[in-house]
């Protein structure tokens, strides 16, 4: 255990917890926000207050834990525990538990309209399918786990990065999970985000998301929707996998009344299921775009900046001629159906400092921006690629790695 530095005039302790419960000690403290030596001193003295002992705590396997406490808390402590018969380890676990039923985990705080992150680019190739997998995964880990996070004031390091693009492992902080309920919607018929989660695609002979943009709907769409089965997602997110039919989308709703709205028609019966609903767009500007677009409009009593688009970049100049027809056509959208769409922000993606100014003068170049703002930078490293080819999410292939702590910062970032 790292202890926090002293203060006042607390002396090091040191004694055993089962590791099962100093895990637990150590997420519900940062859940709280408080050091963990306070947590321990206001068990300790909850504990010494009570009228009778507790029931017996499961120590086996207790390992050494320290911390550090106010000298005279620590003497009357082990003072207690002789009076009361039970060892110091036992009367620590028991005042950690009685910490924890005293302090449970706070709930996951719900949004009151389900947020629709519409993640896009008129450009293929930026890695749209990557990062919305990755935020998608960072919003569902369990609330009850701790997860590496880097903040975003670490955007102007990268700047600053020349032959090494490995960050200080000191700049990160572990935090828990956001524990939300995520649906994924694979909206490109080359279904890339489907595949690269170890999911099949729709049968083309099946229902599918355009049948039922189309108005041809065969069911309920919620049994097209699939689970990635990982434990630290804990259930809490799905797949909507893509059906090649969508390649077909533009010329079927072509017919359809009021089509900007049909991706909302379809997904509004299962949006009570869900937090967050990321849509992974096609490299298109065609009529799916437009109602996508339609769909991550700011919606009456909603709040500015819960839904909206979220723009994938590269560091490289290509990038920025197809980021001007992308947010030409959302203003026009805004334009001609008076539409409150938000800029979520633009994800600077595959970013290697590397390869020198092109990257480096770039990056600032999306930063001058400043409307909309970069709100996360995504290495180029191999981790990615890994997690590809073995059909796993990234946060669960390298929940540790360099992209997979970018991925939890934007998460945090589009989530403020």
């Amino acid at each position: 255990m790292t202890s926090p530095e002293p203060r006042d005039n607390r002396d090091k302790v040191v004694s055993k917890l089962p590791s099962w419960l100093r895990q637990e000690l150590k997420v519900r403290a940062v859940q709280h926000g408080i050091d963990m030596q306070d947590a321990v001193e206001a068990g300790i003295t909850a504990w010494r207050g009570l009228g009778s002992n507790l029931n017996a705590i499961d120590t086996s396997g207790a390992e050494s834990f320290a911390t550090f406490l106010p000298a005279e808390l620590w003497t009357g402590f082990r003072a207690d525990c002789k009076l009361r018969g039970v060892s110091l380890i036992q009367g620590l676990a028991q005042s950690v538990q009685v910490w924890l039923d005293t302090h449970p985990a706070p709930a996951v705080k719900r949004p009151d309209i389900v947020r629709r992150i519409v993640v896009c680019n008129q450009k293929g190739g930026v890695g749209k399918t990557a990062v919305t997998a990755g935020t998608g995964e960072a919003l569902a880990e369990s609330s009850t786990m701790l997860v590496p996070v880097r903040v975003s004031k670490h955007f102007a390091a990268l700047l600053e990065e020349n032959e090494d693009s490995t960050h200080d492992p000191l700049a990160l902080e572990d935090l828990p999970g956001l524990g939300q309920r995520v649906l994924l919607v694979d909206f490109d018929p080359q279904g890339h985000l489907t595949l690269q989660l170890g999911q099949e695609p729709l049968p083309m002979d099946g229902d599918s998301l355009t049948n039922h943009m189309a108005g041809d709907g065969k069911g309920d769409l919620r049994e097209l929707i699939v689970p990635i089965d990982e434990d630290r997602f804990g259930g809490r997110l799905h797949l909507l996998p893509a059906c090649t039919d969508a390649f077909l989308l533009d010329v079927r709703l072509s017919g359809v009344r009021a089509r900007e709205a049909s991706l909302e028609r379809a997904l509004s019966p299962i949006e009570n299921d869900y937090d967050v609903i990321l849509i992974d767009c096609p490299p298109s500007l065609g009529m799916s775009m437009d109602a996508a677009i339609h769909y991550g409009r700011r919606r009456n009593q909603e709040t500015p900046g819960n839904s909206g688009a979220l723009i994938v970049v590269q560091a490289e100049d290509s990038s920025a001629d197809a980021y001007g027809l992308l947010t030409s056509q959302i203003e026009d959208m805004r334009t001609d159906l008076a539409l409150d769409v938000d800029y979520l922000g633009l994800v600077v993606n595959h970013y290697d400092a590397r390869r020198g100014y092109i990257a480096t003068s770039s990056l600032q170049s999306w930063m001058d921006i400043k409307d909309p703002r970069v709100v996360g930078v995504i290495g180029d490293l191999k981790e990615q690629k890994e997690a590809v080819r073995a059909k796993r999410p990234l946060l669960a292939y390298a929940p540790r790695c360099d992209q997979s702590v970018g991925m939890r910062a934007l998460a945090r970032e589009i989530s403020k």
